[in-house]
């Protein structure tokens, strides 16, 4: 029989995250009791006032039908009212505002309906996967420039200037499109809105298109405040930016995100979109107006759950052995391999710690080879279940 995986397909490389989740499985199904922080998939309940909104709008037969592509109306409108509240930045909601299935559908699709064979992506490295492999999945090359930060995960603004000029410099054909996603996944890195006042003003000189993503937007901690590129004046000539509802309101599995910003890259993702689905269920969409519009308290009291964790974890881990540092923003901490460690590599330490101590965390080899050295805690285990692993870790470094 023939060959039925394409050649753009054999271009992604095994998903090293499907090894531990084996690993894990298997030692589920022994019957051992596995810590998971691996999946950055929000463990509480979506808040009471979105379930009642989907609960009584789903009564509507009404609202069974095929929804709009490009997301309803009073969705888009609830979408620019959070970015004016949010940041004071406002948006034409037929042209600038697009509703996605989650950011990750929407991020594919951007990046499909604007990317053509032979183009050149500039993504920091590590990575969350899809930002560099949207592009090989479309036939596309991508510049992995090193990703630098200081101990408390703020971004070295110069480095990462000095490395992006360093690529215009040295590609041809020249990047056509530059990701930044901060606060970053994995490495919870962080930037102020000066960053973004560079970046727009290079995107102009050099004349590429920013792809900026702040899923995380609203997990901050100790006083830091995500920005939104759009704060900075004319970004919307050179940039789109996407969020999602996923992790600020528990919502991963209801998959509602949207993409904001320039009109020509939010009518391509509208384009494509129109030709491959007929959107998110109504109901959906309308419980997301609640939470967009009513849900700020809700929103904060998740946050701080984060934080408590955040701090229960680097507290309890720092005890058994574990120095690291505390990250500003998200729902993940990103550490160094014990010193123990640190000749092991990041996939070896993550099966080790995993088959041992029962405890797991995503390799960070597996967002690139810059990730190598690290690995990604996902603050998604209750604070009882952080001081256990902290225990369970104890005794693994001790016998190293």
């Amino acid at each position: 029989m023939f060959d039925v995986e394409c050649n753009t397909l054999k271009r992604l490389p095994a998903y090293i995250f499907a090894i531990i989740g084996e690993q894990k499985m298997k030692l589920r199904r022994e019957g051992h009791d596995v810590i998971d922080f691996s999946m950055g998939n929000p463990d509480g309940p979506t808040p009471k006032k979105i379930i009642d909104k989907l609960t009584e709008c789903v009564q509507d037969p009404k609202t069974h039908g095929y929804s709009a592509s490009k997301g309803i109306l009073s969705l888009r409108k609830a979408i620019g009212r959070w970015y004016d509240k949010k940041y004071d930045v406002k948006f034409d909601v037929d042209k600038e505002i697009i509703v996605t299935m989650g950011s990750k559908e929407g991020y594919v699709h951007l990046v499909q309906a604007i990317t053509n064979p032979g183009d050149v992506a500039v993504v920091p490295s590590p990575a969350y996967p899809i930002h560099s492999r949207a592009f090989v999945i479309n036939g596309a090359n991508v510049i992995k420039m090193p990703l630098a930060w200081d101990n408390e995960y703020s971004l070295d603004t110069e480095k990462f200037f000095e490395d992006l000029k360093r690529a215009f410099e040295n590609t041809l054909p020249k990047p056509k499109y530059v990701v930044v996603n901060f606060p970053h996944n994995p490495t919870t890195v962080t930037v102020e809105k000066s960053f973004y006042e560079r970046l727009v003003a290079l995107a102009k000189k050099e004349n590429f298109y920013i792809i900026s993503d702040i899923a995380y937007a609203d997990l901050t901690f100790d006083g830091y405040k995500t920005p939104s590129i759009f704060e900075v004046e004319g970004a919307i000539e050179v940039a789109v930016e996407s969020f999602t509802l996923s992790k600020s309101y528990n919502m991963a599995g209801w998959r509602i995100g949207f993409s904001v910003g320039n009109p020509k890259l939010i009518g391509s993702l509208q384009k494509i979109k129109s030709w491959l689905d007929y959107g998110t269920f109504t109901p959906l969409q309308v419980a997301s107006i609640m939470a967009l519009d009513n849900c700020d308290d809700e929103v904060k009291e998740i946050t701080k759950q984060y934080k408590d964790r955040r701090d229960v974890l680097i507290e309890s881990f720092a005890r058994a052995g574990w120095e690291i540092p505390k990250p500003k923003a998200s729902m993940f901490v990103w550490a160094k391999l014990p010193e123990k460690c640190q000749s092991m590599g990041s996939l070896e330490f993550s099966k080790e710690l995993l088959q041992i101590a029962h405890i797991a965390v995503s390799p960070g080899i597996g967002f690139g080879e810059q990730g190598d050295g690290y690995v990604r805690i996902a603050l998604i285990e209750n604070p009882k279940r952080i001081r256990q692993a902290a225990v369970n870790l104890k005794n693994y470094l001790n016998n190293k």
